[in-house]
């Protein structure tokens, strides 16, 4: 036998040719692919066994005599033996133009490239989708019976398969699947569509306790088959004889109430079942409740706005349920000793949730993980060379992340990488100026090469790397590049950074970017209008970001760090008298919003300040005219020297630190002074 194969691609198609491969009397193997597909088909086959048979014919459903030329129609000529046209849009969001193309003018292609070729039988794969509207049963053999379209994809279906009957000169046998989902064995699906649209929101309701009832009033019904029956039901037709001229209703038995199916699926996502004892005809005011509320603008975009976050497109929601009872007597006398039939749906919804929850879920990367919530998470770390930086790749290692470390020195890092890798975790080691566009670009490339895959991506970003001027404004009249240099790292860098990882976290629909800012910004202290402004800068960014990335599961938290004794302030003696943070105490906090991911990170002294700012500002500004008052300036900022964060106690212009600045260090013990 040889077949000629359009849709080979697509799921039905691939698992309908396996099944013609595994024959003993296959030879060969047509497959009309796009030039742009035809490797991806091959290596979709390359396990499969026969898959020698297979010979790619580059074309296009939609293109003028399908994109062939005439040497190709006459090397097909009389060496096919069945056409198998499983080429078709199946997707009922996609517009008229889309479904048009492919389901109607490709089928007219084929129903003619069948005739040129001298095929033996031609069989299409039409749907129950033809139907449309009818409220009633529909048999295999009928077709037009004054039925309804409200979406474009049922209707070209119907158009595609009127065509096959009318125009057709080639024998002809179509066969129309219900809703298709999964292998009922291995659950394999590849994409989301039909009843998966639904399991987001289940998935949710996992959240409750799963011996909970809910009564509900009987929606509708639905009918459901696995890939595998279709796929084997279809190869049997195909090859029995005296059955051209006829459709085959490739179907449940019996129609599947939307209760039945969701109890189904519901069971292996761990979610409350229902119990449909409502009486039907509160169902049916529902229904009409909803068709009102959608023709109200306000009601409908709420409505949509409430979809989107569960990934479901409005488009659908007619088509859950189908108000047609289709019959499938005579197809179940076809297939009579063969031993097919669709199995039901809660003996394989483990099968198909499985898969699901593995391949198809939108949120996978978020569900938490075995061994820990960071456990095998990719955390990419800036200023980790030291600091607050490495106490937070050793505390993400020994919980079981891979903290990517980022610095300017790579020896440094081989250092850190290497005390990790001796307490028995894992790192990476990544070189980068952050104040850099190219070598930021570089760096993420780096990064995704060596880290993005089916499993694995970039989870977590901790901006950490900064710097600190401590200047007061008289002496900064001159300096507008402290103001540049403070905003390059610790807001631009910063910013820049997030931006590169952003879209493969939007991809994966899940990252968590952790911004270390100060409770300067809180308390506004005097001397650090350069480093407060950088860091209020990358606050108000992230609450506006934030915003609008919370639907894809990307979020943010802002640790406002107290001063930490880290090597940054060391050379600035005069916080030798200051009580800080050490560097594992900031790292803790850091880890805080690794593992919880809050909103915000801080201190009770730095809410205080924030909050002092915003009821008594008079007040607070007063407080801060006396700590610029006690607090001296730093001989190195007088000079004007860059290292004005350098400042040493003994030098000072006015000497040590007075008791009243002493006491002021204490009373607010980690503003940065």
């Amino acid at each position: 036998m040889r077949y000629l194969v359009t849709g080979g691609t697509g799921f039905l198609g691939r698992t309908v040719l396996t099944r013609l491969l595994a024959r003993d009397d296959c030879e060969a193997v047509y497959a009309l692919v796009r030039e742009g597909s035809r490797d991806r088909l091959l290596r979709r086959l390359a396990d499969v066994e026969g898959h020698d048979k297979v010979v790619p014919v580059v074309g296009d459903l939609t293109a003028p005599r399908l994109g062939l030329h005439d040497a190709e129609v006459d090397g097909l000529r009389d060496r096919v033996d069945h056409v198998l046209h499983l080429g078709a849009v199946y997707d009922i969001t996609a517009d008229d133009a889309t479904n048009h193309g492919a389901n109607v003018d490709g089928t007219r292609g084929i129903t003619e490239l069948a005739a040129k070729i001298n095929a033996g039988t031609l069989h299409h794969v039409s749907s129950v989708a033809v139907a449309g509207e009818y409220e009633g049963t529909f048999t295999e053999d009928d077709l037009d019976v004054g039925q309804r379209f409200g979406n474009p994809y049922h209707r070209t279906k119907y158009e595609a398969e009127r065509i096959v009957r009318e125009e057709s000169t080639t024998p002809w046998r179509v066969y129309r699947p219900a809703v298709v989902v999964g292998d009922s064995q291995t659950g394999e699906m590849d994409k989301v569509d039909g009843p998966y649209y639904l399991l987001t929101a289940i998935s949710l309701l996992g959240r409750l306790p799963s011996a909970l009832r809910f009564a509900i009033p009987e929606l509708g019904a639905t009918n459901v088959v696995p890939v595998d029956f279709v796929a084997d039901a279809m190869v049997h037709l195909v090859h029995e004889p005296g059955l051209d001229g006829r459709a085959f209703h490739l179907v449940h038995p019996r129609p599947q109430p939307l209760s039945e199916v969701y109890n189904a699926l519901a069971g292996p996502l761990g979610a409350p079942k229902v119990l449909a004892t409502m009486p039907e005809a509160i169902g049916g005011l529902l229904k009409k409740a909803t068709d009102a509320a959608s023709t109200v603008p306000a009601l409908a975009a709420a409505r949509d706005i409430g979809l989107a976050e569960l990934d479901i497109p409005p488009e659908i929601l007619p088509h859950l349920t189908f108000p047609t009872r289709f019959t499938a007597e005579k197809t179940e006398q076809a297939l009579a000793g063969s031993g097919l039939r669709s199995p039901e749906i809660e003996d394989y919804a483990p099968a198909l949730v499985a898969w699901w929850r593995e391949h198809l879920d939108p949120n996978r990367h978020r569900r938490s993980r075995e061994g820990g919530p960071l456990q095998g998470r990719r955390v990419v770390i800036t200023g980790a060379s030291s600091g607050i930086g490495r106490e937070t790749a050793l505390k993400v290692a020994r919980a079981g992340g891979v903290p990517l470390l980022v610095a300017r020195r790579t020896e440094e890092l081989e250092l850190v990488k290497g005390e990790i890798e001796r307490d028995g975790g894992q790192a990476w080691v990544y070189s980068c100026d952050i104040t850099d566009a190219e070598s930021v670009d570089a760096l993420v490339k780096a990064m995704l090469n060596d880290h993005s895959g089916p499993d694995t991506g970039i989870d977590m970003l901790v901006n950490n790397a900064g710097r600190s001027i401590r200047r007061g404004v008289r002496l900064e009249l001159e300096r507008f590049h402290d103001f540049e240099r403070t905003m390059s790292i610790n807001y631009f860098g910063a910013v820049r950074l997030t931006l590169a990882l952003l879209p493969h976290m939007l991809e994966r629909r899940f990252g968590h970017v952790v911004n270390i800012s100060s409770i300067g910004v809180q308390t506004g202290p005097p001397r650090f209008s350069a480093y407060v402004a950088s860091k209020a800068a990358l606050d108000a960014w992230t609450s506006i970001v934030a915003t609008e990335t919370l639907g894809e599961g990307v979020t943010f938290t802002t640790v406002h760090m107290p001063l930490v004794r880290t090597p940054m302030i060391a050379p600035t003696r005069i916080y030798d008298a200051f009580p800080t943070d050490s560097p594992e105490e900031a790292a803790d906090k850091v880890m805080h919003a690794l593992v919880d991911r809050p909103k915000h990170v801080g201190t009770l002294l730095g809410t205080l300040g924030a909050v002092a700012g915003a009821l008594t500002p008079q007040i607070k500004d007063g407080v801060m005219h006396v700590a610029y008052r006690v607090f001296p300036e730093s001989a190195a900022a007088r000079e004007g020297s860059d290292q004005a964060s350098h400042d040493d106690a003994r030098t000072l212009d006015t000497g040590p630190l007075s008791r009243g600045a002493q006491a002021m260090a204490r009373l607010l013990p980690g503003v940065h002074w």
